[in-house]
């Protein structure tokens, strides 16, 4: 037996169950069982293990520092020293001389670990970092043209508050309220309230039982807002042109990058962030897990999920005449960032020739 929208009985009973007992399940909630977002939300518990997530991560709890409890690093007379020991990481600069000894209370990224420190009521970004990928310290992402006068300077670039509440406003979950630094509201890394704000104030609704409040659906957002939401990290295309940011390091920045694609128009819901990359799990390394989204434009026979929305310009784009698997390997080449240890898939998406200078 069906129901009237076509969905089998069974999943109107549980709805109806739902309805009928979950407020008095979230009102016997207690700290111990206290609910969180995965309590309705079961994307959210692969979300807790991702890399966004993991995007800042407090003191010595880091992995990488427990498995590498001593590392060091000599570039122009300095030794860089990280030592993690009895629950405690400490960043060491020696010019052979003195020695500047700084606690580690925040690793920032997880594909390149970079350290912010206070040091006489400033805040600084070290001037190494850890790379995972070769295990070992390494100056950090762009800071390769700096050279160090002193050891003062040699401990790391001194950041504007600006620049520290974009550090911590992206890695973490409300560390910036009312434009202001709050380390001691501070939840580490890209939880469900970072990007869904007002899932805290949902989720104690939901607890008392009332369930009149909820966030913003996301879902409704054009592929243009998309890009700018996402690009409130990643970097949109005004925020790239406006600093200047020009050359290969740019790479990073994907949604400048895919705005810069011909087919990318803002309207068309088959090319965004979220088309390809579900932000609830790690991103998909295998290049030929794409195809089909590639395909959903490309492939002739295939036709838009939401006409609609869809762009005369993008309603009938071309087919490759080479090949239908793999294609981001060719139209999204990998770029790797020069003294990164990494390698960034450049969402400039376009026939990509070898050799070719990067363009911007």
């Amino acid at each position: 037996m069906r129901g009237s929208l076509g969905v089998p009985r069974v999943f109107f009973l549980l709805w109806a169950w739902a309805i009928a007992w979950f407020p008095a399940i979230a009102q016997k909630a207690t700290p111990q069982n206290a609910l969180t977002c995965s309590t309705c939300h079961v994307e959210a518990i692969g979300q807790s293990s991702t890399l966004m997530n993991q995007a800042l991560q407090v003191g010595s709890t880091n992995p990488s520092l427990q498995a590498s409890p001593r590392l060091t690093f000599s570039k122009g007379g300095y030794t860089y020293r990280v030592e993690t020991k009895t629950g405690r990481t400490v960043y060491q600069v020696s010019d052979g001389k003195q020695t500047i000894s700084l606690p580690i209370r925040w690793s920032f990224g997880a594909s390149a670990e970079t350290w912010l420190f206070e040091r006489n009521g400033k805040f600084y970004e070290g001037l190494v970092s850890y790379y995972p990928t070769i295990k070992a310290l390494d100056i950090t992402i762009g800071d390769q043209e700096i050279v160090p006068k002193n050891l003062d300077e040699a401990v790391g670039r001194e950041l504007a508050d600006g620049d520290v509440k974009a550090c911590f406003g992206c890695h973490s979950t409300n560390a910036v309220n009312d434009g202001k630094l709050s380390l001691d509201r501070l939840k580490p890394g890209v939880t469900c309230e970072h990007c869904h704000l007002g899932a805290g104030t949902h989720l104690r609704d939901v607890s008392q039982g009332k369930f009149d409040t909820h966030p913003p659906d996301l879902k409704k957002l054009s592929s243009e807002d998309i890009s700018n939401f996402c690009g409130q990290c990643h970097r949109t295309w005004e925020t790239v042109l406006r600093n200047r940011w020009i050359g290969v390091m740019n790479v990073r920045f994907q949604p400048y990058r895919l705005a810069n694609s011909k087919c990318f128009d803002g309207t068309d819901p088959r090319i965004s962030c979220v088309a390809c990359h579900d932000p609830h799990e790690n991103v998909i390394r295998k290049d030929i897990s794409y195809d089909g989204k590639c395909l959903a434009c490309h492939g002739s026979k295939v036709q838009p999920a939401h006409p609609v929305a869809v762009s005369t310009a993008n309603a009938t784009p071309k087919s490759c005449p080479v090949a239908t698997s793999n294609c981001v390997s060719c139209h999204m080449p990998k770029v790797t960032l020069p003294g990164s240890h990494m390698v960034f898939t450049d969402h400039y998406i376009r026939i990509a020739k070898a050799g070719e200078p990067y363009p911007n």
